[in-house]
């Protein structure tokens, strides 16, 4: 499948504004990639598809979960984090993406985990930095993007960590993994 078989399929599966936010995604990718040295097109089609399953039905995600030996920490966590990794088990399964560096930078580009890799770092800050969003703070970290990969991701995962903590919301254990990496890294 090329670009545009890519889009019409998330497009059909997906609200406008959703579509509109995947298509800033995958711009924001792509230059990341660019400026990091970073293979361009693997990080098109993980921003491309990143969002393929966010609408889907809870309770099929979570067969999915079950029925295909997906994390079994992610059942109950709703749609927020099901998607990404069903989302990378449908574009293995039903498109045909064997690259494991785009599946991998699918599944964790909501919960981030310990040891990222380049594009899977570009894809998760792409995803919350993207020119539609929206929040306090995004604008200092888009100041960031070109600053050094590393740093403008650990600020995200930190943004994304504060903001889950001050909100009363739950982390879920492969965020805290990430965030705990990144802390050992730099101790090292």
């Amino acid at each position: 499948m090329e670009r545009t078989d890519y889009l019409a399929y998330v497009k059909a599966r997906m609200p406008e504004k959703r579509y509109i936010h995947t298509l800033g995604v995958e711009q924001t990718a792509k230059a990341m990639a660019a400026h990091y040295g970073e293979d361009v097109a693997a990080a098109e089609t993980a921003a491309i598809l990143h969002d393929l399953a966010k609408y889907a039905d809870v309770a099929w995600m979570e067969q999915i979960v079950r029925d295909h030996g997906l994390d079994a920490r992610l059942l109950g966590w709703g749609s927020e984090l099901l998607h990404g990794p069903v989302g990378a088990w449908v574009a293995q399964h039903e498109l045909g993406i064997t690259n494991e560096a785009i599946l991998h930078a699918m599944c964790y580009h909501t919960t981030g985990r310990a040891n990222m890799s380049n594009l899977e770092k570009i894809l998760y800050v792409a995803d919350m930095l993207e020119p539609n969003r929206r929040f306090p703070g995004v604008d200092d970290l888009r100041q960031m993007m070109y600053d050094g990969l590393n740093e403008v991701f650990e600020a995200c995962v930190k943004h994304s960590l504060i903001h889950l903590i001050s909100s009363g919301i739950a982390v879920f254990p492969q965020s805290i993994e990430c965030y705990n990496d990144i802390q050992s890294s730099e101790r090292n």
